[in-house]
């Protein structure tokens, strides 16, 4: 029996809830019709190029790429467990750092301190190379993954033949606009974080302060031990990253499910 997969909710993905509840972003509008949205994206070349995919007739069949046309027919069950094991050791590696045997990079969170002095310019820096390096690792693992799922797409019924066709146009075209979008996501953890850091070094500078610190013994060591909003920023930003894999999953989830409800069932 194949296990049904999560259904896409197009009008509130889980990036968007997370960063409106976590008051990272101010709560969205209500959304414009799609297509004419995704009209106003496409510019002209591109616009042909669509035409062309939802016209198949006008235009000869592009070749499946060699590594494709060798690779065997999965299962229903077989695809959705694969997927199932990619989306599961992205999760790992966000959580808790690549599994051994992925083939995955292991990107580790920086430590749970702040050095002294702080320098504000510079502290979030290896907040930002910690998410833009799962950002990437996502984006390589889901490309190959989505590659895969369309190969399987193309070797069934022609009509899932031509939804592949189709999400290869459309992975193609909104490549560039949604790495744009999901890279400002970055900007908007630093921009939090500058805030917190700026009232941080606010309270450590009050007089109140001053006045404890001079009664306390001065510190050996140069390094903060964990910091009340730090904890909390960190974990933010896994459930961030979880919340955005979560988004670009969601084609691959879609074509898996076309797959299970329209792949011709054995007897």
């Amino acid at each position: 029996m194949t296990r049904a997969l999560p259904r896409a909710h197009f009008n509130s993905s889980r990036l968007t809830r997370f960063l409106t509840e976590n008051a990272i972003i101010d709560a969205a509008p209500v959304a414009d019709d799609v297509g004419q949205k995704l009209g106003d994206w496409l510019n002209f070349r591109q616009a042909i190029a669509l035409h062309g995919v939802l016209n198949p007739e006008l235009q000869p069949a592009a070749p499946q790429p060699a590594h494709l046309r060798r690779s065997g027919v999965m299962t229903a069950e077989a695809l959705s467990r694969h997927v199932d094991k990619v989306r599961a050791q992205l999760e790992q590696s966000i959580a808790q750092g690549a599994p051994s045997g992925s083939g995955m990079t292991r990107i580790d969170m920086p430590p749970a301190e702040l050095d002294e002095p702080i320098e504000p310019k510079t502290a979030f820096e290896p907040y930002r190379r910690f998410y833009a390096a799962h950002q990437r690792q996502m984006e390589a693992s889901l490309q190959t993954l989505r590659s895969q799922v369309r190969g399987q797409l193309s070797k069934s019924t022609p009509s899932l033949q031509q939804l592949a066709t189709l999400d290869a146009a459309f992975e193609n075209i909104l490549s560039e606009r949604e790495a744009l979008c999901l890279g400002k996501v970055a900007k908007l953890h630093e921009k939090r974080f500058a805030q917190a850091l700026k009232k941080h070094i606010q309270q450590i500078s009050s007089p109140q302060a001053e006045a404890t610190a001079e009664g306390a013994e001065a510190p050996s060591a140069t390094v903060v031990s964990p910091l009340p909003w730090l904890l909390p920023f960190r974990q933010a930003m896994r459930n961030a990253l979880l919340a955005e894999l979560d988004t670009r999953l969601q084609p691959v989830l879609g074509l898996v499910e076309a797959f299970n409800q329209y792949t011709p069932k054995e007897q």
